[in-house]
């Protein structure tokens, strides 16, 4: 058995996906924020924008399979985090930009957000495969929750510090704030990730020797296996409801709240540190009840989705008591909820990411970030497309947005029904090909 990855070595891959998330903070949480209240654009503008850079990280899949079959990860990894830096630093100019010249300033965010979502499909997937290759079954899933755990850290950090350093708000200040951050990241990302690939061989023989298909072929044989199919659906759906409040947030404590731009930063931080706060409870209770409770995983995710869709109803009521609700400490449960379902989710990910042999894992990562991706474009530009929408039907902003939180609540209540199917109850699975009976319980497995 090849040695895999120490807990040092993973600590160091984590810190790469914490400068990730630092650089992605700023362009989908305060540089929405600005475009729709400073600047006064419509919501869909930044929805559209953020939607674009998801929607190239459907290139998911061909990132993953770029590195199958023995090839190195660490340039897709350094090579994305170059180009997603001077994407984030791009779309700081760009919102500046707008400003002067809206027609000028889109055009220069378009080529902005397009270099941040292939920056972030090909050093995330081929950071996250690292892990599913590289460490060892037994280490899998707690390393995915710290690499995520340290992702959720440098949003809330980002975020905290930046909140601080943009008030009082200017374009010069955002484009300085946003290079300071990505030049800072992109150094701490080199730094971590140089010789981790070298020292540590796959732990998966497969993952090293199998020969390697046209991707076409690829990734046709993971769609084939009907267990990576359905969780590929449980990705889809959950991600969707789970991305929808991110570009509404914002905008709405500014409009309904009257909070300033550096307020608002502050309290997408307070529901990072919700997020951090849940991941690390499902860490410990992992930890600690796994063994004797089978079913933990799976009760986890549904609570999380049940938790999230409570906390989006109160903030659907919200604006008729906006002088007297705490809107802090619902934002942090949200936070605190997402945190619970999501690394539940993405426990389950990592253990199923190197089942079905073949050297595919690449690919399955791939396949389930593009699904992520689109969710996540989708939610965020649909949920601005209704906010506008609303808007015009409905002359109160804070019932506006009140009807977008509803139906984000009534979608987390149907990811809670999905994940009841999608994520099993402590059995391990097994990859089934389409023909398969599924109407036997086993084949629905998704490991805890």
């Amino acid at each position: 058995m090849a040695r895999g990855l120490t807990w040092f070595d993973i600590l160091r891959l984590a810190l790469v996906q914490t400068a990730l998330g630092a650089m992605v903070v700023l362009t989908t949480s305060t540089m929405n924020r600005i475009m729709v209240v400073e600047l006064a654009l419509p919501a869909m503008l930044p929805g559209a924008l953020v939607g674009l850079h998801y929607a190239v990280q459907m290139l998911r899949p061909r990132f993953g399979h770029g590195a199958d079959g023995g090839r190195r990860r660490t340039p897709f990894i350094v090579g994305g985090m170059a180009v997603l830096a001077l994407g984030a630093t791009g779309a700081a100019v760009a919102t500046a930009l707008m400003g002067a010249d809206p027609a000028l300033g889109m055009a220069a965010a378009t080529l902005a957000f397009l270099l941040i979502g292939v920056g972030v499909g090909a050093a995330g997937t081929n950071l996250l495969t690292l892990v599913a290759t590289h460490v060892s079954e037994n280490r899998r899933a707690p390393a995915a929750t710290l690499i995520w755990i340290m992702m959720i850290a440098g949003f809330a950090l980002t975020t905290g510090l930046a909140g601080g350093f943009l008030d009082p708000y200017s374009p010069q200040r955002l484009i300085a704030v946003t290079g300071t951050v990505c030049a800072a990241a992109l150094l701490i990302s080199i730094v971590a990730i140089t010789g981790i690939e070298r020292r540590a061989a796959p732990v998966s023989a497969a993952a090293g020797t199998a020969p390697k298909p046209a991707f076409e072929t690829a990734l046709a044989e993971v769609w084939r296996e009907a267990t990576a199919r359905r969780f590929t659906i449980f990705i889809f759906v959950s991600m969707l409801a789970y991305s929808a409040q991110d570009l509404v947030l914002e905008p709405f404590a500014g409009l309904v709240f009257h909070m300033t731009p550096g307020e608002t930063t502050l309290l997408s931080s307070a529901q990072h540190g919700g997020v951090l706060a849940g991941m690390i409870l499902v860490a410990l209770a992992g930890g600690l009840l796994s063994k004797r409770l089978p079913g933990l995983l799976r009760a986890l995710c549904v609570l999380g989705c049940l938790g999230a869709a409570a906390t989006l109803a109160a903030l659907a009521v919200s604006g008729s008591y906006a002088s007297g609700f705490p809107l802090t400490e619902t934002v942090f449960a949200l936070g605190l909820f997402n945190g619970i379902f999501a690394v539940s989710a993405i426990s389950a990910m990592m253990a199923l990411a190197g089942e079905g042999g073949k050297a595919r894992e690449g690919v399955r990562m791939g396949l389930w970030g593009a699904a992520q991706a689109i969710a996540f474009g989708l939610g965020g530009f649909l949920g601005t497309v209704a906010v506008d929408a609303a808007g015009r039907l409905i002359s109160s902003a804070a019932a506006a947005y009140g009807s977008v939180f509803a139906v984000e609540a009534v979608l987390f209540l149907v990811s809670g029904w999905l994940a009841l199917r999608a994520v099993g109850a402590g059995r391990q699975p097994r990859f089934a090909p389409a023909e398969m009976r599924t109407d036997d319980p086993s084949n629905l497995a998704v490991p805890a």
